[in-house]
């Protein structure tokens, strides 16, 4: 099953990610709820619709409450973060998780503390041992 929600979770468009973003942060919303969460950039009828394309594909699910739909997400924010940043390395790092990590160090590395590096060098020495 983890691995049938991360083939799902690669398949989010821009749009849907951003509606996906609403439903894990509230854990649950209206249609309603959804569209005033993203700053009524959308129009109320287009978030309903992805909300509807969102439930066909699996990512969520919906029950009544008080005449209306009430969504939340099927897949957990991990899976789809996991998903979303494979797609990146993949697309803008060829792949390479040890490009996108140079990356990340070049640009943020002088702002994380030692804590951040320190976990990040035991999970490259835990990495090694696997």
């Amino acid at each position: 099953m983890a691995g049938e929600q991360s083939k799902t979770a690669k398949k989010f468009s821009r749009r849907e990610s951003e509606v996906m973003d609403v439903l894990f942060k509230k854990e649950e919303a209206t249609a309603r709820d959804v569209w005033t969460a993203l700053g009524e950039s959308r129009t109320y009828s287009t978030v309903r619709k992805l909300l509807s394309i969102l439930e066909e594909k699996g990512h969520v699910t919906h029950r009544m409450e008080g005449g209306a739909f009430v969504y939340s997400p099927k897949i957990g924010r991990e899976a789809a973060a996991t998903s979303a940043l494979g797609r990146l390395v993949d697309t803008f790092f060829h792949g390479s998780v040890a490009g996108a990590v140079s990356s990340l160090l070049g640009e943020k590395g002088d702002k994380m503390s030692s804590e951040e590096l320190d976990r990040i060098a035991k999970l490259i020495e835990d990495a090694k041992q696997k």
